[in-house]
């Protein structure tokens, strides 16, 4: 049930037609959130190939793209653009809470979403082949690294303030597990030996991610899950990038 959960939080697909899910299965979704990531993964790398027979890569990597975008309902996307307005707004913790729970976007959101696609779509110039693999890879290994953070932060708000009216359980031992499978099962499968080197960098930006929430906000929100795991993603792919190009 968590797992069919995870599918119904993270994806607009209509997987709440399955069964009657408990509501307190939504607290448990991040352990199985790397496992949506082959979802939403594999349909990202199954959009670029297909598009990318017919046309360049450059549009097939935008179709790509958007495909995940209407998949997840821009759920991560929303997530960063609501930090970006209030780390970049704010300037006391209760400040930045009221500005992140705004819904309208303001400068630095808008700013934070453009930086962040141009960054994307430099993806565009490597070959169709790895691209898929990278993106099969990087989807499901930085919601691995991402999902950590309910482990190591508390909740920022109180749950009646929360945007979803959840707030996540710490993982058991068994849910860590199942992250950890989530997240390593592509990367064992599908990426290169000669790749691996890239992993440890969404780590890294994870650990100051966390460092940074912990010292504006003493905790975590909904949107700093989205916006980590969407840069945990992008530096997963520039530092390829920035290596070998």
């Amino acid at each position: 049930m968590n797992l069919l959960a995870a599918c119904i939080f993270f994806t607009r697909l209509p997987f709440w037609r399955i069964s009657r899910v408990p509501a307190d299965s939504f607290k448990h979704v991040v352990p199985y959130w790397p496992l949506v990531g082959w979802l939403t993964g594999g349909v990202m790398a199954a959009t670029l190939w297909l598009v990318a027979q017919v046309l360049p890569v450059s549009l097939a990597w935008m179709a790509a793209v958007v495909a995940r975008l209407l998949l997840t309902g821009c759920l991560h996307e929303d997530g960063l653009a609501d930090c970006c307005d209030g780390f970049g707004g704010g300037t006391t913790r209760e400040q930045t809470l009221a500005i992140m729970k705004d819904s309208h976007i303001g400068t630095y959101g808008v700013v934070g979403l453009v930086v962040y696609f141009l960054l994307l779509t430099q993806l565009a110039q490597l070959p169709v082949s790895l691209l898929c693999v990278m993106v099969l890879c990087g989807d499901a290994w930085a919601k691995c690294c991402a999902s950590q953070i309910i482990n190591l932060l508390p909740y920022a708000r109180k749950e009646q303030d929360s945007k979803a009216r959840v707030v996540y359980r710490r993982m058991t031992a068994a849910e860590w597990l199942v992250s950890l499978v989530g997240g390593w099962v592509p990367v064992l499968l599908l990426l290169p030996l000669r790749c691996w080197y890239i992993l440890p960098v969404p780590l890294l930006v994870f650990g100051l991610l966390c460092r940074w929430m912990k010292r504006r906000l003493q905790g975590y929100t909904g949107d700093c899950c989205g916006a980590t795991f969407m840069l945990c993603e992008l530096s997963f792919y520039i530092a390829y990038l920035a290596i070998n190009y």
